[in-house]
């Protein structure tokens, strides 16, 4: 098996937060996922990260999903692995438990599927130590929650095949994500050592009593946290440098390297007097939040960073990009016969409510954004098309607010096009409530097609403008919506 799109199904050992999270992102990117976990409460643990996922990509992005694929759970480790097309381990971290299972499971495996594991640290030369076919073994390391973060480090072991981390650096990055070859193998991967780095200088602020955990995580979450998910320490460090870079920097600080301000090389005796007080106080810091709570606030804070760095084209925001732009080509929407078309469907946000407890009025703009997005790539005019220098600019906006939409109400968008020539597209989009199919708003937009490097109006292109003009045919058929032309005016 050579091409990772034959991968249909994954396999996973272990279905915890790790190989949970792996069964929402091959699952929502319609693989189907044969889950191993003895847990009697695995069904309903992977069903709630399940939920999660879905409700972060529907936020995520408007792009065309494929058909969610199907999951069970099973009890026997050559259950997951006699369909699976890759095989992904998620167990604890023994290495004794994953040599074991592992060599289990690759009896029931077919010759040439990848074997991966996600462990956090440990050796792949020693976990692919009990294998017939070491060669087609690696670490493929995510980061928590793995159905969100893009990040997924690979690491082979001393026998592992350069065609293995070609292939699945190939099969991760079509699931949206940035795998990280690493050049060579070492404990704790990267990102994990980075982290643990900085994890042992917490345990010491927190031993010597210099802060408290709450301090401690403000110290990064509001400072260098925030730069860190653009640039990095490298880069951000080089723009500390002013114009003149890296060497200015080193000049100025590389001397603080050799200060004793931190105590990286040992770590805290993690006595129960220590760990009780790291108990103590994170239970504080969490407050009344639920494990669930906190998870759903992480998620939606992740997506609105990445969206973000999406729209900056930046860091993580670039992988994001990608896997956007594939799904797009890998499920164009097809010319529709529907008048007006049914452009997009979505739920009302947590994050969008105002102090009245309905939908607030910014995002009203925000949906019907996603609303004509999606009529402009049923013409052909999207992401693939804004790359190659053309787009469609909003020159004039007309939004109505007919009733409130409160907190996870359910709505579409029908889009109808009212007038188009080579350069103008002028659209009628209503937002309707799908529980009962009544009015909510209105949007009435004119529409300029641009050269976006020119930075002036412009003919769209042929084939765009061919498509177009079908859509505009099948809508002229159409009754003019009676609110289409309104302008805002005080009674005479």
């Amino acid at each position: 098996m050579n091409d990772t799109a034959e991968i249909r199904t994954i396999g996973l050992l272990g279905g915890g937060l790790i190989g949970g999270g792996w069964a929402a992102r091959a699952v929502l990117n319609g693989l189907d996922a044969v889950v191993c976990d003895p847990d009697p409460e695995a069904e309903r643990k992977l069903d709630e990260t399940l939920e999660n996922a879905r409700r972060a990509y529907a936020t995520l992005t408007i792009a065309p999903l494929p058909k969610p694929g199907t999951w069970r759970i099973v009890r026997r480790p050559e259950a997951a692995a006699e369909a699976a097309d890759l095989l992904q381990e998620s167990l604890p971290e023994r290495e004794d438990l994953k040599i074991a299972l592992l060599a289990q499971a690759e009896a029931a495996l077919r010759d040439g599927v990848i074997i991966a594991s996600s462990t956090s640290g440990l050796l792949p030369s020693r976990l692919q130590s009990g294998l017939r076919d070491p060669s087609r073994f690696l670490v493929a390391h995510p980061f928590n929650p793995s159905y969100l973060m893009p990040l997924v480090e690979l690491c082979g072991g001393a026998r592992t095949s350069a065609a293995t981390i070609e292939r699945a650096a190939a099969f991760y990055r079509r699931l949206g994500m940035h795998p990280l070859p690493l050049r060579r193998e070492i404990d704790g991967f990267l990102g994990n050592r980075m982290a643990q780095a900085l994890w042992r200088e917490a345990m010491w602020l927190l031993h010597d009593d210099v802060a408290t955990v709450e301090e401690i995580d403000d110290a990064l979450r509001f400072g260098p946290g925030l730069r860190w998910a653009i640039f990095g320490p490298f880069l951000t460090y080089r723009m500390a440098g002013g114009e003149a870079g890296m060497r200015h920097f080193l000049r100025q600080f590389g001397p603080s390297l050799q200060w004793p301000w931190t105590k990286f090389a040992n770590v805290p005796e993690l006595s129960e007097a220590l760990s009780e007080k790291l108990v103590a106080q994170s239970d504080a810091q969490a407050g009344d939040a639920s494990a669930h709570v906190l998870e759903r606030q992480r998620d939606d804070c992740l997506v609105g960073i990445l969206q973000a760095l999406r729209a900056n084209d930046c860091g993580a925001g670039r992988v994001f990009v990608e896997w956007e732009r594939a799904l797009w080509q890998s499920h164009p929407r097809r010319e529709s016969d529907e008048a007006p078309l049914r452009a997009f469907s979505g739920r009302v946000e947590p994050g969008w409510i105002d102090y009245n407890g309905h939908m607030t009025e910014s995002r009203y703009l925000h949906v019907f954004g996603h609303g004509s997005d999606a009529l402009l790539a049923a013409i052909g005019a999207g992401p693939a098309y804004t790359a190659q220098g053309h787009s469609f600019y909003a020159v004039e906006t007309h939004i109505m607010h007919l009733r409130e939409l409160p907190q996870d109400a359910r709505f579409y968008i029908t889009t109808q096009i009212l007038g188009a020539d080579d350069k103008r597209l002028h659209i009628f989009q209503t937002l309707y409530r799908t529980d009962d199919d009544v009015a909510a708003a209105t949007c009435e937009q004119m529409m300029l097609h641009v050269d976006m490097q020119a930075k002036r109006s412009c003919a769209m292109l042929p084939a765009v403008r061919t498509k177009l003009d079908r859509l505009a045919t099948l809508h002229a058929a159409l009754p003019r919506p009676v609110r289409a032309g309104r302008a805002i005016a005080m009674p005479a």
